[in-house]
């Protein structure tokens, strides 16, 4: 082989394994705090106001040294420190997305059936759907109320909480009705309802003709002043209810629900908080949602939210010299690290990758060129002159990467937001962790990468 992969648990020292392992122990801490995206956002400001990082909606001009942060709709977060260099020159982005798989409550969730109160779910991104029945799930979201009041509701994350979980059909019956289904059938969309209740209602009113559900609507109202109608302005959201765990007997792996894509976006946010002095050139951190489900909608990377934030910015510098040329030209000078985790050989599975050209835990960051399917469809494709700054950069700081594809040609494949910042002109390739099991329920990543992709992020804002 031209390029050798070196693993990095073999090189290093006591001490920097326990900055590793402590790098880690904040990521967990984040992660079972910041499992939605809302949650995810709110928790970034408190983090970047505590940094010094202040609301742009109080800043009428930018200048160096300035940090400032976005918001769009508590669903985007971005963090920015103006750099020394006119903004014109380019923008150095690190892009993630905070969006994970997961099941979202219906508009119309709940019924009733055989004394027992379920909800309906549409699961939201590439999920296989057997791997979440009969496993605890909590619920996380907001509801606008008739009143137009908002009301957040997490339940199943405390200890005393209630869980809430999909029954699976036992062995000794699911010979007809389930045993012969294809692996995407084991639990169908259209059966993936959780159990919410099963004690009825003692109301004695004649109208009311379903007690458990009923019960349900009064715990509701009780503890939200929600009603039925309240579900259709709601988003409410079933992931995993168990916390974030280290993994193996020497605790070199941390698993958790939605490392895809948030060991990224947590990587990007504290290499950017924890950025000394001022950037040669701007640096931004943009936290991206909708990836999973093809990066639409006004808070994905399909938007124009990013033409929005980075207007602003150059017209806060410049004044009335703002032009959209300058905006144009900016993309076009900027580079950009597309920041999303592959996939790592898992032992078990080995036959979906080509082993020369993969991606494995401990060995560093992965730098992918093209990620995409069938011919490379839905890729950005990184242009050679690009690969050899970035190889350049990592080789010469030091930084362990590796280069890695997303499995074989012809078994799959994925994409990621890369080619909707090619899309602008901005110079564009993916860089993050590899992570095995991905959108399930428990990934699975290397506390060495998660603490190398920071270093590496670190550098790329210089």
């Amino acid at each position: 082989m031209l390029y050798k992969k070196e693993n990095g648990w073999k090189k290093i020292e006591k001490s920097d394994k326990e900055i590793i392992f402590s790098f880690s122990e904040k990521y967990k801490e984040f992660l079972n705090i910041g499992k939605t995206e809302r949650e995810f956002v709110r928790e970034s400001i408190k983090l970047a106001e505590s940094h010094g990082f202040k609301d742009v909606s109080s800043v009428e001009n930018l200048k160096a040294g300035d940090k400032i942060y976005y918001i769009n709709r508590e669903k985007n977060i971005v963090l920015v420190i103006i750099g020394k260099k006119d903004i014109v020159e380019g923008i150095n982005f690190i892009v993630s997305h905070i969006d994970c798989p997961r099941l979202d409550l219906k508009q119309n969730p709940l019924y009733e059936d055989t004394d027992l109160a379920l909800m309906k779910t549409h699961y939201y991104g590439g999920i296989k759907k057997y791997q979440w029945g009969s496993t605890p799930l909590a619920l996380h979201g907001a509801v606008v109320l008739k009143s137009g009041e908002k009301m957040d509701i997490i339940i199943g994350e405390d200890e005393n909480d209630p869980v809430f979980s999909i029954p699976d059909i036992l062995p000794h019956l699911d010979s007809k009705v389930q045993r012969d289904r294809s692996s995407s059938e084991v639990l169908k969309g259209e059966e993936l309802h959780i159990v919410v209740g099963s004690i009825p209602s003692k109301i004695n009113n004649e109208e009311v003709k379903e007690f458990v559900k009923y019960a349900v609507l009064e715990k509701l109202n009780e503890a939200y002043g929600m009603e039925e109608e309240d579900f259709l302005s709601a988003e409410l959201q079933l992931v995993p209810a168990h916390k974030s765990r280290d993994v193996g007997f020497d605790r070199g792996i941390v698993g958790s629900y939605g490392h895809d894509d948030r060991i990224c976006a947590f990587t990007s946010i504290m290499a950017i908080l924890d950025y000394e002095g001022i950037p040669e050139k701007t640096a931004v951190c943009f936290m991206a949602d909708k990836e999973e489900i093809g990066s639409t909608g006004s808070t994905g990377l399909q938007s124009f939210y990013i033409e929005y934030f980075v207007s602003d910015m150059i017209y806060k510098i410049k004044g009335q010299e703002y032009s959209d040329y300058l905006l144009r030209k900016c993309f076009w000078n900027s580079r950009a690290l597309s920041s999303d985790v592959n996939a790592g050989i898992n032992p078990i599975f080995k036959s979906v990758h080509d082993p020369q050209n993969a991606a494995m835990l401990g060995y560093g960051i992965v730098v992918s060129k093209y990620t995409g399917a069938r011919g490379k469809s839905g890729t950005n494709d990184a242009d050679a002159e690009y690969v050899g700054e970035i190889r350049t950069l990592f080789n010469e700081n030091n930084i362990k990467w590796q280069m890695a594809m997303l499995g074989k040609v012809d078994e799959g494949g994925g994409g990621t937001v890369a080619m909707y910042l090619a899309h602008h002109g901005i110079k564009t390739i993916d860089a993050g962790p590899a992570v095995i099991s991905m959108h399930s329920p428990f990934e699975l990543a290397s506390k060495f990468d998660i603490y190398e992709t920071y270093k590496a992020y670190k550098l790329f804002y210089k």
